[in-house]
């Protein structure tokens, strides 16, 4: 498992190997040390990041929003205003990215959720790292013209994480759809919401 990349700061390093890790060995894999041999850094450097176990997720969270967001460049979408098939379009393409060559990112996720439900002081930061997201898809079911955008993103948020569960570590882990098949998806779902 490679997680460096030449120019990667250390704490983007320990974060990624930390995220390698969850993808990879779940929660239990996830120590100080392993991310040290891991990502080959002289041991005691990721306590020194971050010292507790918390400190160490938190950084693996703030690194995993960030990568997200370029895997799902929501500011990229299409404007919403020129109908739903360019939006679903973009919408798809985030998500078919997110099941094929972010896959890893995707399990981190998933472990860093659950684990979440067991931490209430993770539970706090795993939902505002994620609020981002959730306003940036509220404003772009609002210029759709959405009626209800909060009842509108949670359905979509709802039918992209079901499917994205279900097709990483779920029972179609091993058929994953194509980007049209997504895409038709995506299509049905919005053409439902805003009865077009």
């Amino acid at each position: 498992m490679s997680v460096h990349t030449p120019g990667t700061s250390r704490p983007d390093l320990v974060a990624d190997t930390a995220l390698a890790l969850l993808a990879e060995r779940g929660m239990r894999g996830l120590t100080h040390r392993a991310v040290d041999e891991t990502a080959a850094l002289p041991q005691g450097s990721t306590s020194n990041l971050a010292r507790t176990r918390q400190a160490l997720l938190e950084l693996a969270l703030r690194r995993l929003a960030d990568r997200e967001a370029r895997v799902l460049a929501l500011e990229e979408m299409p404007d919403p205003r020129g109908g739903l098939d360019p939006l679903a379009d973009g919408l798809a393409l985030a998500t078919h990215r997110a099941l094929t060559r972010n896959r890893e990112l995707t399990l981190a996720r998933y472990e860093l959720a659950l684990e979440a439900t067991r931490r209430p002081e993770l539970r706090a930061y795993f939902d505002a790292t994620g609020a981002r997201f959730r306003d940036q898809l509220t404003v772009l079911m609002t210029a759709a013209g959405s009626t209800d955008p909060d009842r509108h993103v949670l359905s979509l948020v709802a039918w992209a994480d079901g499917l994205m569960f279900s097709c990483v570590a779920g029972s179609f882990s091993s058929e994953v759809p194509s980007l049209d098949e997504v895409r038709t998806g995506l299509r049905e779902l919005l053409q439902g919401m805003f009865g077009r």
